[in-house]
């Protein structure tokens, strides 16, 4: 006796595999979603270049103030005089005495020259144009002396001064701009793009003084207390 084989019916399944419709639909969702969230990595992205930037710029200008200071840093060649008076009672410090603009004090870099800017390479080195080599940053740096009828150089690095400090990026795009009396022109840490090439990262002053400094001088350079004068 011959037994039959009874044929197995296949069902055909709903979940067999995806249509050209549904894979057109999911790459329009994934094209939609990195529309929406590209400019945020684009921002956050840019935004962490740069505050890194102005990070690294910092240190930089610390690192040449210290330089400076030692005496591992020649003393910047530009001197700015007739910009800083002597304090008086009638006419103390003020904040804006403390400050540099580009308007009277220092004025911005015009053009890479070896007088006033510096290069601090990658290396840690500082090296003035045009010997410079995978530069991260461009210096600026300015003796302002108060107002003195005193001529003789060696007296007058006794006295003391303050020093102005600009930091350019690499790629600054001369001629460059900075702060004036009445506005502020520094970068931001924050930005959408690439930031400006022409805008200093960092501006900052600090006063530099030998073991000859005396205290008149510091007192003519740094302010007075209310109603005292100099001695």
């Amino acid at each position: 006796m011959i037994k039959r084989k009874q044929q197995q019916i296949s069902c055909p399944s709903g979940e067999s595999g995806f249509t050209i419709i549904e894979s057109l639909v999911a790459l329009l969702v994934v094209a939609i979603l990195l529309t929406a969230i590209a400019p945020v990595i684009v921002l956050a992205t840019a935004t962490r270049v740069q505050s890194r930037r102005v990070e690294l710029a910092t240190q930089a200008a610390k690192t040449f103030i210290d330089g400076v200071r030692t005496g591992a840093i020649e003393a910047p060649s530009e001197v700015i005089t007739g910009s800083l008076e002597p304090p008086t009672e009638d006419i103390p410090r003020t904040l804006a005495d403390n400050l540099i603009n580009s308007t009277d004090k220092m004025p911005a870099p015009t053009a890479l020259t070896k007088t006033n800017l510096y290069c601090f390479n990658k290396n840690g080195q500082f090296t003035p144009p045009p010997d410079c080599i995978s530069d991260l940053f461009y210096i600026q740096a300015s003796r302002i002396n108060v107002t003195t009828t005193e001529t003789e150089a060696k007296k007058l690095a006794e006295i003391g001064y303050r020093l102005g400090i600009r930091v350019y990026r690499a790629d600054a795009d001369f001629p460059l701009t900075a702060s004036t009396a009445d506005t502020k022109n520094t970068q931001t840490p924050f930005t959408g793009g690439l930031g400006s090439r022409k805008a200093p990262l960092v501006e900052m002053t600090t006063d530099i003084a030998s073991t000859n400094t005396s205290f008149q001088a510091l007192c003519q350079r740094l302010g007075i207390a209310t109603n005292k004068s100099c001695q």
